[in-house]
């Protein structure tokens, strides 16, 4: 059944998605929440719908996948020194996937692309390990860095580097963690780095 506040376009050409998806989301000019029953397809009824990663028509309907959910979370499962680590690129490796829905996580990479632009939240929390030296982990935005966090206790054996922000993010950006200064020799077992979208723009 398609929601009575449907505007008349909107209202016919929903009934029809229904009919062929099984979903159908619609709101009117003025409300701000949805409604949301059963399938695979969205149908967002909006005087000014976004166009990115989605089928707007001239009556100002967005279609969209109704499987837009993102997240993911990495973990460095082993202890072995950065042997994989450049001396250009100072990436930070993960070696296990905990979360990875939508697979825009690259293991191999450790980078996050956005399939989507939207606002997304970042977190991270990297391991020193029988390390005296102060290390400076940014996490980077297409090569940017956006956030910093620092470790630098001489007299603990282990300590770590954390720190988190949402950030507006666009379609295809790239997300990773860099070292910026000081090693990981040592490794840097049980450090991890997470982030999920909070919601599309």
């Amino acid at each position: 059944m398609v929601p009575a506040r449907c505007p008349g376009p909107c209202a016919i050409l929903a009934l029809v998605l229904f009919l062929g998806c099984g979903m159908v989301l619609c709101s009117g000019q003025n409300d701000t929440e949805p409604i949301v029953l059963e399938g695979k397809c969205l149908v967002v009824c909006d005087s000014n719908p976004s166009s990115d990663g989605a089928v707007t028509s001239s009556l100002g309907i967005s279609v969209r996948s109704a499987g837009a959910k993102v997240a993911f979370s990495a973990v460095r499962g082993t202890n072995h020194e950065p042997s994989e680590m450049s001396n250009t690129s100072m990436t930070i490796y993960f070696d296990q996937v905990l979360v990875n829905i939508g697979n825009h996580f690259d293991l191999k990479a450790s980078v996050f692309q956005a399939p989507r632009r939207g606002i997304y939240s970042f977190s991270f929390h990297v391991v020193k390990v029988y390390n005296r030296q102060t290390i400076q982990v940014n996490l980077m935005q297409n090569d940017f860095p956006v956030i910093s966090a620092f470790a630098g206790d001489q007299d603990v054996t282990r300590e770590a580097a954390s720190n988190g922000v949402l950030l507006m993010v666009e379609r295809e950006d790239r997300v990773y963690l860099k070292l910026e200064r000081g090693t990981l020799m040592g490794g840097w077992k049980y450090s991890t780095f997470s982030g999920f979208l909070v919601f599309p723009l």
